[in-house]
């Protein structure tokens, strides 16, 4: 929940609440270049345009100052300007600025969401009162990401693969605690480093719990206070047909366990196609060369394709030159998802005889008297 009614910094830049800091700094040099004075002379509209991407932009490229604003919105700033961010003074400010009923109403379902997954309670006073945060319900288990190789012809026609593996999870007996625990003494399980003025400190994680919230008391013995156990599985995966290089397949379930009864995460597979003896792919069609004599070529022949299905027979048209390309359709990969397949192109390759025997050499060379076109400087057709 975000209490601001401003426009919001991410949505000002274009980017995605979970960019990374480079893109944050693309985002605005690309903006800054656009809507600068300098570049737009008397535009007062992209003089308003450019302050607001500088504001946004002094707020996200600062860790700290991100991290509140992603908590609090606007309202951080505004209130650590005006000296009201202790106490019962920001209860105060948060009403009079936004109008809300009560500092319940505007932050409860915020602090309902701090501390994430890692968290056992939370608690924060304002105006001398304080409130506990309810224990977190189940929670998913994170993803998992694996690398499938698989051949040409397993993307192509689809197929089930055993895949084994080992994964770093979260502890089940302790949840990845690390043994049985106890609220934090230091800052009363809220996880934070607590002020003077008798708010927690959003800057600072509490040294004594890392920002758990919960201290261990007595280390587990199944994974020695580590936190994580090893867990192997052996899964079938239904690899589909058409999946390309870089294809993602997702795998519900089969990723890292829950926290309080939560479901698993997915295992995210990403495909990697062994390159082929003589096919090459190129989106859904299929491409091969195809090697002919010179008679076949001159002379028109039928001759055996090799295809992804199976050996086919095509007809080489008479006077088919060296790199001419001849389509098979619907002989290429099936659509992702969709009917339909791409097509085979099959690229001629004229072979010509390294070795002649007398009787050869003469039949060529009367031919050759009979036939004599422009080779050169002159197209053939």
């Amino acid at each position: 929940m975000r209490v601001d009614q401003k426009p919001d910094f991410y949505e000002i830049l274009g980017v995605e609440s979970n960019a990374s800091a480079d893109e944050i700094k693309k985002a605005y040099r690309r903006l800054a270049r656009e809507y600068h004075p300098d570049v737009n002379p008397g535009d007062k509209e992209a003089e308003s345009r450019f302050k607001e991407i500088s504001q946004a932009y002094q707020t996200l490229k600062d860790p700290e100052k991100r991290q509140k604003y992603d908590q609090f919105g606007d309202a951080w700033d505004q209130a650590q300007q005006s000296g009201q961010w202790q106490q019962g003074d920001f209860q105060d400010f948060v009403q009079q600025q936004y109008g809300a009923g009560s500092f319940r109403d505007v932050f409860g379902d915020l602090f309902g969401d701090l501390g994430g997954g890692g968290g056992r309670g939370f608690t924060f006073t304002t105006g001398g009162r304080s409130r506990v945060r309810p224990e977190p319900g189940p929670t998913r288990g994170p993803d998992v990401e694996y690398e499938l190789p698989v051949s040409f012809e397993e993307a192509v026609h689809g197929a089930e693969k055993q895949i084994s593996l080992t994964l770093s999870d979260r502890c089940p007996e302790c949840e990845g605690m690390g043994g049985e625990t106890q609220t934090c003494p230091a800052c009363g399980g809220t996880g934070q480093a607590q002020s003077g003025g008798g708010f927690f400190n959003l800057g600072a994680a509490c040294q004594q719990c890392h920002g758990t919230g919960r201290v261990v008391t007595t280390r587990c013995k199944t994974c020695r206070g580590a936190g994580e156990a090893s867990r192997s599985r052996r899964i079938t995966v239904k690899v589909p047909a058409g999946v390309d290089a870089g294809s993602k397949v997702r795998v519900r379930g089969e990723g890292g366990r829950g926290i309080s009864g939560g479901p698993a995460g997915d295992l995210i597979l990403t495909i990697r196609v062994q390159p082929h003896e003589f096919f090459q792919r190129d989106g859904d069609d299929i491409r091969v060369e195809l090697p002919v004599s010179f008679t076949e070529a001159a002379l028109g022949a039928k001759v055996s394709v090799p295809t992804i299905d199976g050996n086919v027979t095509m007809t080489i048209p008479a006077g088919t030159q060296s790199g001419q390309e001849l389509r098979l359709k619907g002989r290429g990969v099936k659509h992702l998802g969709e009917g339909g397949r791409g097509d085979q192109y099959v690229t001629i390759s004229v072979r010509v005889p390294e070795k002649l025997t007398a009787e050869q050499r003469e039949m060529l060379e009367r031919f050759g008297e009979s036939w004599s076109p422009e080779l050169r400087g002159t197209p053939l057709r």
